[in-house]
């Protein structure tokens, strides 16, 4: 991936972010160029969604491993910061001496629990949100890479995972809203979360955050570590008979990919109103590795196109022909895997030398 073309991403994603925003808030509703906040919103959710397809680029597309159980970080991301959300409910769930979440009081629950304190911080509520996904990435990752478990196996691994979560936080005895989750939010940082002001800064703070990634992973695979770790992904065995520990390797992009893919879970949740167990589908991580194919995988900027891209076509499709998606969607990959292996990104960057020859 050049310089060049994250330079042109970078550009793209925080001019357009502040071009929408600035539009939204000093705009009539009723002038041409005005951005309607529903508008700013569902950008707001692309960009969270492309901070997850490029955790999935990082780790697929230069570390070799297939990941179908990175919805899990990205919705641990979502659930700690829609803990600290529900903390933020005021005296409607006031029961007794403690103020509980609305879905506590109905089910009679008599004080908070444990784990749900520390979350009135949103300070505190952040540093989970990155701490949680990669707590969990080093345990399973450590005990993963340590036992060689890769290809087929270590996907499979993957989604078993997101659908134990999924299966846990169903229950209404966890003590996280069940099959309900977390809703209702009406405020953050003390702003309330309907106000236009706010919605245009959560989608500047979602393009900045996913710069910020582009960046980090950018540095990380264009450095010696990322050199190795193409060749652990190119030929893991070769790469350990020189001397490399691959699961070392393996392990750190791992744990770096889940707490990306936390930050954008944290992101989308209060761009979208709600979080709930349906975030850790293992269909959900299998859209985000389509997204990246789409784009392109190993490009790190096609990642972001391609997230970008399939869920505006998604939202097209599901509203003019809402039983037409999945077909396409499936279409879409086998068409990508067929004729365009290296992405949409890659057969730009083809015809550009090309053009240039």
């Amino acid at each position: 991936m050049s310089r060049l073309s994250t330079r042109i991403c970078v550009a793209l994603v925080l001019g357009s972010a502040l071009l929408m925003a600035a539009l939204n808030l000093y705009t009539n509703a009723g002038s041409p160029v005005h951005v309607p906040t529903y508008a700013v919103s569902l950008v707001g959710k692309y960009l969270s969604f492309a901070i997850l397809a490029l955790a999935v680029d990082l780790v697929w597309g230069f570390g070799g491993i297939l990941s179908l159980g990175h919805a899990a970080f990205f919705a641990l991301g979502g659930y700690a910061m829609g803990m600290y959300l529900m903390r933020q409910i005021g005296p409607r769930g006031v029961y007794g001496n403690a103020i509980l979440p609305d879905f506590m009081v109905f089910l009679n629950y008599k004080e908070l629990p444990w784990y749900w304190h520390g979350f009135d911080n949103p300070a505190f509520a952040i540093v989970m949100a990155i701490v949680i996904p990669g707590f969990l990435a080093v345990i399973f990752g450590f005990l993963a890479f340590r036992s060689r478990v890769s290809g087929v196996y270590l996907s499979i691994i993957t989604q078993a995972l997101t659908y134990a979560l999924l299966l846990a936080f169903f229950r209404n005895d966890m003590g996280l809203g069940g099959n309900n989750g977390l809703t209702d939010f009406k405020e953050m940082f003390g702003l309330s979360l309907q106000a236009d002001t706010t919605r245009a800064g959560l989608l500047v703070a979602t393009a900045i955050a996913l710069t910020l990634c582009l960046l980090v992973s950018r540095f990380v695979v264009a450095s010696r570590f990322g050199k190795v770790l193409i060749a652990v992904r190119d030929s893991e065995s070769r790469t350990r008979f020189l001397g490399y520990r691959p699961e070392s390797y393996k392990l750190f992009v791992f744990v770096l990919s889940a707490i990306m893919a936390g930050i954008g879970g944290a992101l989308y949740v209060p761009q979208v109103g709600i979080i709930n167990p349906s975030e850790f589908s293992p269909a959900n991580s299998i859209e985000a590795v389509i997204w990246v194919a789409v784009g392109g995988r190993g490009t790190l900027v096609g990642a972001i196109l391609g997230a970008v891209l399939v869920n505006a076509g998604k939202t097209y499709l599901t509203g003019a022909f809402p039983e037409v998606w999945l077909f396409a969607l499936g279409f879409l990959f086998i068409l990508v895997t067929l004729l365009l292996p290296n992405g949409v990104l890659g057969m730009l960057q083809s015809r550009g030398k090309k053009d240039a020859s």
